[in-house]
């Protein structure tokens, strides 16, 4: 039972991209990758989640260093917040390549005319771990970028994020709308 849920889970995601790619958005006849996906990931919290990181990455230092002009930062505030991204953003890209790469290797095993779900299983963790970095990455150097902040400058950071969050990509109860 647990290899095809995890053999569902895989196809979803790597059906996805294939089904876009059809003149009508899927084949006749088959359930649409992006909707079951939806679907499983509402039902795991991850709507609420991943609501919750879109609001951090309102203080990652690089979106904070567009709007210094706005927040009014000193140049001190500007040289940790360079050094914060400066940091984070390699670690960020590692993880990212790794992420791509055990999931180009999940792909290819799940290609074999009998995949061995145990490589298939092994990259998928991977993967999920290595992309899991990579966001923690960012989260972590966005945490540590509103402590650079004042407390007047968190204000209007968060009154900035709170217009965005209820602006048209948003429905009801705040969650995450994907058009």
């Amino acid at each position: 039972m647990k290899t095809m849920s995890l053999l569902a889970v895989a196809a979803a995601v790597l059906a996805f991209p294939l089904a876009a790619q059809q003149p009508g958005g899927q084949q006749p006849g088959m359930m649409h990758a992006q909707g079951m996906h939806g679907e499983m990931m509402r039902g795991m919290g991850m709507d609420s989640m991943m609501a919750t990181m879109m609001r951090s990455m309102a203080f990652a230092p690089e979106h904070l260093l567009m709007r210094k002009t706005a927040l009014r930062l000193t140049s001190q505030q500007e040289a940790r917040l360079t050094a914060l991204h400066d940091a984070a953003q390699p670690i960020h890209d590692a993880a990212a390549r790794a992420a791509l790469m055990h999931a180009q290797e999940m792909e290819q095993a799940m290609r074999a005319a009998t995949p061995d779900t145990n490589a298939v299983q092994s990259h998928f963790q991977a993967a999920h771990a290595a992309m899991g970095a990579a966001h923690w990455a960012m989260v972590s150097a966005s945490l540590q970028a509103r402590g650079v902040l004042t407390d007047a400058q968190r204000r209007q950071l968060e009154a900035m994020a709170d217009s965005m969050h209820t602006g048209p990509m948003m429905r009801r109860g705040g969650e995450m709308q994907h058009r």
